[in-house]
């Protein structure tokens, strides 16, 4: 009970911008990350509703709970505040596709099961493309730096292939560039169509799927390199199948049967429960930026039957404030999954 009293205490200093200090509160720099945290997925709550174009910092500082002043003693305009969201859902993507593509031998293996980790992660959390796609074209300025950035690695990435053609076939310089547009356009479409939230069920059954796509588009994209015989090998090839793969470290076995859809939120009340072992459903909607007590509460209860977490009080029959902690499945879980820092989409 002493941890849940410490845990509230500190999530009411967060919560009315005062920076608790000394072994009965967090350190000021946890503070500032899980404001940080709060403010970005807030953010990227109204931008996904609003769109990038329509947010403001009053939106942003409205959704995520904090005070204005407190926005700007961490960013320095709203921009500022969307390339920080950019930038942590870049890393969540980064961290999948990398390992992927180059875990293969050749450039046109690890071009499809590159390409098929970006698509499955754009199918199990379609926010996370949208906000990468599509609104990042109104984030601004920076943003729209940082976004052609992003790209000119893609097109060098695809412009290996020059060195992959065949004798007779001489690709356009512009050729990787051509069909980096062409990818993009495509996903562009496919995620402005994506209602949210789209549902676990949609997703099994795949139901218009982004991952569906590979084959197309590896197909697409090998085409000005290797040649048609090799095109259309790509495309009569089985598309992978839809699978939870943003966020793992390693296999998804653990994962399967779970009966729950693996969001970001998800994943920021299991890190919250780690880091705050013994706090009640208020502190860990506070840590993990959900404010809403009802949506917190009923997230608990499923993590609850699902037993990946256990309520502490009432073993002592003396009953009182829930108190939540790690099973050991839960346990395991969260050491299988990266940590949320940053809090980059909370869908």
């Amino acid at each position: 009970m002493a941890a849940a009293k410490c845990a509230s205490r500190s999530a009411a200093g967060v919560a009315n911008g005062r920076l608790p200090s000394g072994p009965q509160g967090l350190g000021r720099a946890q503070v500032v990350e899980v404001q940080r945290a709060r403010i970005v997925a807030g953010l990227v709550d109204v931008v996904l509703e609003l769109g990038a174009g329509s947010v403001s910092v009053a939106d942003v500082v409205s959704r995520s709970g904090v005070s204005r002043r407190t926005f700007y003693e961490i960013f320095t305009d709203r921009e500022d505040c969307f390339l920080a969201a950019f930038d942590d859902a870049l890393a969540r993507v980064a961290g999948v596709v990398v390992p992927a593509f180059e875990g293969e031998s050749s450039w046109l293996e690890g071009l499809r099961v590159g390409l098929g980790e970006l698509l499955g992660a754009f199918d199990e959390d379609p926010g996370l493309g949208q906000l990468l796609v599509v609104e990042s074209l109104a984030g601004g300025p920076r943003v729209l730096e940082r976004r052609a950035e992003v790209l000119a690695g893609l097109i060098a990435v695809v412009d290996r292939g020059r060195l992959q053609a065949r004798q007779g076939i001489e690709p356009p310089a512009l050729s990787a560039e051509g069909v980096v547009g062409g990818v993009c356009s495509i996903l562009y479409s496919r995620l402005l169509a994506v209602p949210l939230p789209v549902t676990a069920a949609a997703n099994d059954e795949g139901a218009g799927s982004l991952v569906g796509l590979t084959s197309s588009l590896v197909a697409m994209v090998v085409l000005p390199f290797l040649g048609g015989v090799v095109a259309r090998r790509e495309l009569e090839r089985p598309c992978p199948a839809a699978r939870v793969s943003v966020g793992v470290r390693g296999g998804g076995d653990v994962f399967r049967g779970l009966g729950l859809r693996l969001t970001y939120r998800t994943l920021r009340v299991l890190d919250a429960i780690a880091t705050n072992p013994g706090a009640s459903n208020k502190v860990l909607g506070e840590v993990a930026g959900i404010n809403d007590q009802g949506q917190i509460s009923k997230l608990l209860w499923r993590l609850q039957g699902l037993r990946l977490i256990d309520n502490v009080v009432g073993a002592s029959g003396q009953g009182g404030s829930n108190a939540w902690r790690l099973t050991e499945k839960g346990l395991m879980i969260h050491g299988r999954l990266e940590s949320p820092r940053g809090g980059s989409v909370g869908l």
